[in-house]
């Protein structure tokens, strides 16, 4: 029996053509990766551990190049082989969890026609067997329906659902190594679970070798062997789980450790302005409701989905309202009502004693002055032809605020808020990080001084260091400038570091609401101790 890693690689570097230079974006990598074994790469944004899992199964992108190095599968030099070869290697020797489930599904092909294609196009099933192949890999991803949703298109799914039909993919042909690039950011912990010990089975039971690229320190420490620190294209430590996270030898580590929320967490309660808890409410959702027509599988046989079933909350003054939930329990449509993205079906939501729900679209316009959003994903909530001055100045063109100099004047006023030098005004969104675009979808929320912001995942895509300097920076701005956070998440230990009240959701309903403190630390409903339970590294938290 070969006792030869299934991945090994040896002095691998990668660089970028840029114009007639060449970049190099990683050099001298050297990793291996056992049958049955899970090594995890983390690192800030940039730090090289995408760029060396795309060269694994030579998917860079056009302008990337190997340069140096051996990257071994199963015995196979990945670097001589023929493009021919590396297809028929893809999805069934190496499968593939890709990060962005917005742009690696097919938008006019049905969800269950697009993983079906990747069980026949490798010859692992066909008919009637690529059908029942296809629900039993969604239902082992945990969507309900299986059989129903399987006929459905990407858009009628939620970008966490989305994110389980890729891994599903990834997973269909059983491959030798998977390579999970940052697979479960975008799921909620009790899904994250499901996924995480599934492919923990594939490890023990067929000799799956995972490629696990993630910036999520917990998740590395509980579920791999052996965890790889990169920083700015190098591997500056690795070890062990129990080696890197208990005695860090390298101050990047440290400092990704020291940034890492945890359970422990909790928000500090001098920073909560003095009148938060008993100041009155200004924003008020009474009995909200809202049900969305399905597509029937019979004609003429309308059906609906109850998405938001009677949820009533607060949100006082200065303070930050947190709700939780897994994939697909409402809190993002309530979000998206609150900010009159999404009709209401029933139910009232009252702004400073206006009901939003009533108001004629003049009405409305003028009062999303008050409320402005900040979404989760910085690279699509940018338009890739404004410069950043463009971007943060919009809202104000749009509402008709000021001149050209002033609006200017205010953008160099926000930007400063935010953090980012004035020279950043001239740039375009691909041009700055992941943490810097956040920066600026901030600062547009800001342009128009609301009184309420509402942060649907806005951390989630971020990784720990950067996602501590937001944290970091909303607190500050809150305080600052009193506003008050409608904060929609699925991490419940970055929920109890920024939160003063916590309303848990489950199909459409609060389950359990109250201070961080108590849902933390005293929770009454079982599916709220069924959240706590499946965070990666609760035990590690001190």
């Amino acid at each position: 029996m070969s006792t030869e890693p299934v991945l090994s690689i040896r002095g691998l570097a990668v660089a970028f053509r840029t114009g007639a230079d060449l970049v190099t974006a990683i050099s001298d990598i050297n990793i291996d990766v056992a049958a049955g074994e899970t090594v995890a790469i983390v690192g800030e944004s940039g730090s090289g551990k995408s760029t060396t899992a795309a060269a694994v199964n030579r998917l860079l992108p056009e302008n990337g190049v190997i340069t140096a190095g051996s990257i071994r599968f199963d015995g196979k030099e990945m670097t001589e082989l023929p493009e021919s070869a590396l297809i028929s290697l893809r999805g069934a020797g190496i499968g593939l969890v890709p990060q962005d489930p917005m742009s690696n599904l097919n938008p006019l092909m049905r969800v269950g026609t697009q993983i079906g294609e990747a069980l026949e196009v490798h010859g692992y099933t066909s008919g009637d067997a690529t059908q029942a192949r296809v629900v039993e890999l969604l239902e082992m991803v945990g969507i309900p329906d299986a059989a129903q949703r399987a006929s459905q298109y990407p858009h009628e799914f939620s970008g966490g659902m989305r994110q389980r039909v890729l891994i599903a993919m990834g997973l269909a042909c059983r491959p030798r190594l998977l390579i999970a690039d940052e697979p479960t950011s975008a799921l909620d912990v009790t899904v994250q679970r499901r996924i995480l010990d599934q492919l923990d089975t594939l490890t023990t039971e067929l000799g799956t070798a995972v490629f696990l690229i993630t910036h999520d320190l917990a998740l590395a420490a509980e579920r791999a062997d052996r965890i790889v620190v990169m920083f700015r294209g190098k591997i500056v430590e690795e070890g062990t789980s129990a080696q890197v996270l208990g005695n860090p030898q390298h101050e990047y580590t440290k400092q990704l450790l020291a940034a890492a929320p945890s359970l422990a967490s909790q928000r500090e309660i001098e920073a909560r302005p003095a009148d938060a808890s008993e100041g009155q409410a200004f924003v008020e959702i009474r009995d909200l409701r809202k049900e969305f027509a399905l597509r029937s599988p019979k004609a003429g046989q309308p059906q609906t989905f109850t998405a938001v079933d009677g949820v009533s909350f607060e949100i006082r003054r200065g303070t930050t309202v947190s709700i939780v939930g897994e994939s697909g329990s409402g809190k993002s449509t309530t979000a998206n009502m609150v900010l009159g993205l999404e009709d209401v079906t029933s139910g009232s939501i009252l702004f400073d004693g206006l009901d939003l729900t009533k108001l004629r679209r003049k009405e409305l316009f003028a009062l999303r002055r008050r409320v402005q959003p900040v979404f989760q994903n910085p690279y699509a909530s940018l338009d890739p032809r404004y410069t950043v001055e463009q971007s943060i100045a919009e809202p104000l063109k749009v509402h008709k605020v000021g001149t050209a100099a002033t609006r200017h004047a205010r953008v160099l006023e926000l930007l400063e808020q935010v953090a980012l030098p004035a020279a950043m005004a001239e740039r375009l969104p691909h041009e700055l990080s992941g943490g810097q675009r956040q920066r600026v979808a901030i600062a547009r929320a800001l342009a128009l001084e609301p009184e309420l912001v509402v942060l649907d995942e806005a951390v989630s895509a971020l990784d720990v260091l950067v996602q501590a300097q937001i944290l970091d920076l909303l607190s500050d701005l809150q305080k600052r400038l009193g506003l008050s956070y409608l904060f929609i998440s699925h991490d419940l230990a970055v929920v109890r570091m920024i939160s003063d009240e916590v309303h848990v959701m489950q199909r459409g309903v609060i389950v359990e609401s109250g201070t961080p403190e108590r849902i933390f630390d005293a929770p009454q409903h079982p599916y709220t101790r069924e959240l706590l339970a499946a965070i990666p590294g609760a035990s590690l938290a001190s």
